[in-house]
């Protein structure tokens, strides 16, 4: 084979698939349509479980250093205009505040990484960056996915390159991570299901050196990341990370009208220069599968969501680190016929629940919107009741999109055929995130004695926790990991903290830190829990 893994696509979900594949010493090529990254703002945040994947990773502080200042607030914003005091602020912390809120408290439910504004322009070059020292990873940039055929040795694509030519490159495994219109979910002929074409707005990227600088202008502070524009337009002004760089989505219908728009949400004289502009349409759409035999599919070719929530890249980053560690592990000889099916079990439903949770926050930004009337800006009785009551409205609603932390961070794989599943379980919350070690579960951060997350201390592969004062004896465990070939490890945690947030003495972890089983004493069927959660 000429590689282990071709991945379809070098978007940030590409990306970070490859950088987990190679850490993990696989041999990984990338393939990119595009002859180098693009400048374009698509995505403007990692939320707090990507920043504990790329904490994982050993590349967050590479993120953190190219993105927003950590000093700067993420507040967000509901107005008329940038030079009249706002209808509403909705304060939150900027990444230093934020890490300082999550250290002071040590009950789990807090991440041990806060979200990251970073825009994907500024983001993808350091991937590539990052990708591009590894030596047992190619990118084959300006390289067109054309077709394939698989059987049951590996798959072929046929590609074209910059000099037109065709080529066939050999693969044991193949993702497409190759965007919503996906060639690869083509070429398998996986459809997307759902609702499409639910609304229609242009986006443009603007250049303005100055506008940051110039805010606040009305009475109070104005600085933020986010301007929800109370309008008929559903103008929405985003700050991206460089604090020069603003994206305005709006229902308009020409590129001139996004300028002019830009001017009247502004307010006061200000140079400036659109950049791009381009039509783009809300989705919430959901692939029927994920795989087909030995082509997989993540990120946005197996799930659209609307923005709202922040849930786009960042369940793509999920399903990369879901699908990695499987493919090490059959490549490597220890994963079982099992373990790769698991994949779509598990990232699909996170799929679904996660456009779920868009359309939730998108709902409520179209509440408060729809409580907008032509007098909003008026000087009269009329007018200011209008402006109270959409105020009262956004100030439940918009929240919505802004708090998902339940989402983020409290995901669990129900029903998964590589865990020992428990019927019922916590309830999925959105905005709310209760710490648990449900079968499934992500495992809550705790902070240990010495101040560092209890993530930096479990090893790669999977992981016994022994708790609090356990003495127990989890031979049993290891024997059977090491008889499959899986790398296995035991982990003494005398933290009482720890052990009063986990709840139990021993706790199972697989590779991507999502719970096996949990338990006081050790199980009878050490075995039978090892080969099911191998995928044997």
């Amino acid at each position: 084979m000429d590689t282990d893994v071709l991945v379809v696509g070098a978007g940030p979900v590409g990306l970070t698939l490859a950088l987990d594949l190679v850490r993990r010493r696989i041999r990984t090529t990338i393939i990119e349509q595009k002859a180098e990254p693009a400048f374009l703002p698509k995505m403007e945040r990692c939320n707090a479980r990507t920043m504990e994947i790329f904490r994982r990773m050993g590349i967050v502080e590479d993120v953190r250093r190219v993105g927003l200042n950590e000093d700067v607030p993420m507040d967000v914003f509901v107005i008329l205009s940038m030079d009249r005091p706002p209808l509403l602020r909705l304060p939150y912390p900027s990444v230093r505040q934020a890490k300082l809120d999550a250290r002071a408290t040590n009950d789990g439910a807090s991440p041990c990484e806060p979200y990251q504004l970073i825009s994907q322009y500024t983001l993808e070059p350091l991937l590539v960056s990052l990708v591009e020292k590894q030596q047992s990873v190619k990118m084959l940039w300006s390289t067109e996915f054309l077709s394939l055929a698989q059987d049951s040795e590996g798959v072929s694509v046929y590609v074209r390159g910059a000099d037109h030519s065709t080529q066939k490159i050999s693969a044991r495994y193949v993702v497409g991570c190759d965007g919503g219109a996906s060639p690869v979910r083509h070429a398998l002929d996986i459809s997307l299901r759902g609702e499409g074409n639910l609304l229609g707005l242009r986006q443009a990227l603007f250049r303005c050196d100055e506008l940051f600088d110039r805010i606040p202008i009305g009475n109070g502070p104005t600085r933020g990341r986010h301007y929800h524009v109370a309008d008929d337009k559903a103008s929405f002004l985003i700050m991206q990370d460089s604090t020069k760089h603003w994206t305005l989505h709006a229902t308009l219908d020409s590129d001139e009208d996004m300028k002019t728009q830009f001017e009247k949400i502004v307010g006061i004289p200000v140079k400036y220069e659109m950049l791009s502009c381009n039509p783009w349409r809300q989705n919430l759409l959901l692939a029927e599968r994920y795989q087909d035999r030995r082509v997989f599919l993540a990120g946005d070719a197996v799930h659209l969501v609307i923005p709202t929530g922040g849930l786009g890249m960042n369940s793509g980053c999920g399903d990369a680190v879901d699908l990695s560690w499987k493919l090490e592990a059959v490549i490597k000889g220890w994963g079982g016929p099992g373990l790769l099916p698991s994949y779509e079990w598990e990232r699909r439903q996170i799929g679904d629940r996660n456009i779920g949770a868009s359309r939730y926050a998108s709902q409520g930004r179209r509440k408060w919107r729809s409580m907008w009337k032509p007098n909003i800006d008026h000087d009269t009785p009329d007018g200011q009741q209008t402006r109270e009551v959409l105020t009262m409205i956004a100030d439940i609603e918009q929240r919505k999109t802004n708090e998902m932390i339940g989402a983020e961070l409290g995901y669990r794989y129900v029903d998964s055929p590589i865990i020992m599943d428990i019927p019922g379980g916590p309830e999925h919350l959105f905005r709310d995130y209760l710490p648990n070690t449900w079968p499934g579960s992500r495992l809550p951060n705790v902070w240990l004695s010495d101040g560092s997350p209890i993530q930096d201390s479990i090893p790669e592969g999977y992981t016994i926790l022994r708790l609090g004062r356990s003495q127990e004896n989890v031979d049993s465990f290891v024997e059977a990991y090491r008889k499959i070939g899986a790398p296995i490890h035991v982990l003494d945690v005398p933290d009482r903290v720890a052990r009063e947030v986990y709840g139990f003495d021993i706790v199972l972890l697989r590779p991507d830190l999502h719970i096996v089983w949990r338990g006081n004493r050790m199980p009878e069927n050490a075995a039978q829990i090892a080969a099911i959660s191998t995928g044997h």
